[in-house]
């Protein structure tokens, strides 16, 4: 197997610590950010040459191009590149504020655009190249007191759809990852909540205590062959769900959205006009 060049945002800890130790791991070099560089410290120590180690935050879209520049200039070539920097912002849309609602959107939708618009002309250069886009199941779903975040990855979502049509004809792929709930801290220190509304304390208090119904947490490392196997495939897909979970959550949502076009589908048509 030929060895690969990945490069992963939000490797400090979740997802793209296991993914950047699993790279690491089969012989492949990886570029890895963090806001704080000292938690690749680890890392550094066990696979030395073969991983970079990088200082990043993303929402900086100069310092997202420099990085992407550096490790192309470190290893040669970009053959993985994976989005997965990002947090979730828990409240109910009332209590968003401005401030919080624009960091969200920075960090997961803007993030990713800058790394992915720094990517593309060194992929496009040598005509190959795989994008992976860390969504969610919240990105084709929505929950209630989790409304920003939907917004930030169905953002995500919609870019990336257009993007792998983009493309497709320099030889890219891409391909949206849709974890359903995993241990991954998500809900502990890495989540920000908005401030709270006494209107809606039995929502938060909800939130504190329980996921969605039938998102049962799955363990982060049993993800990492599912990754190193999307990588290798040689026509990956445009989304590919992790856990067991989302495709039942996403068959139910998806069938009452037909139900409910269909429903309203004489309407609709009147509207045509002609």
């Amino acid at each position: 197997m030929t060895q690969k060049v990945w490069f992963i945002t939000g490797s400090s800890r979740g997802f793209g610590r296991q993914w950047a130790e699993a790279a690491l791991r089969r012989g492949d070099l990886v570029a890895a950010t963090a806001r704080n560089i000292d938690t690749l410290t680890p890392l550094v120590e066990t696979y030395r040459d073969t991983i970079l180690p990088l200082e990043l935050d993303v929402t900086n879209q100069e310092a997202d191009h420099a990085a992407i520049a550096r490790a192309h200039q470190t290893f040669g070539r970009l053959d993985v590149v994976i989005n997965n920097a990002g947090y979730g912002l828990l409240g109910a849309i009332e209590e968003i504020s401005v401030e919080k609602a624009r960091d969200q959107m920075e960090t997961n939708f803007f993030g990713a655009l800058w790394v992915t618009q720094a990517a593309l002309p060194y992929l496009r250069e040598q005509g190959s190249g795989h994008i992976l886009q860390v969504s969610s199941i919240g990105g084709i779903c929505a929950f209630p007191g989790v409304g920003l975040y939907h917004a930030s990855k169905w953002a995500l979502e919609g870019m990336s759809e257009a993007l792998a049509q983009e493309v497709a004809q320099f030889g890219i792929h891409v391909t949206l990852i849709e974890p359903g709930g995993f241990d991954t801290d998500w809900r502990g220190s890495s989540a920000v909540w908005a401030d709270p509304k006494p209107a809606y304390a039995v929502l938060r208090e909800v939130q504190h205590n329980q996921r969605p119904a039938g998102m049962l947490p799955g363990d982060p490392v049993a993800t990492s062959q599912a990754i190193l196997t999307l990588v290798d495939a040689p026509n990956p897909p445009l989304r590919i769900f992790l856990g067991n979970s989302p495709l039942r959550i996403a068959r139910a949502a998806y069938e009452q959205r037909l139900k409910t076009w269909e429903e309203w589908d004489e309407i609709s048509q009147a509207a045509q006009g002609n």
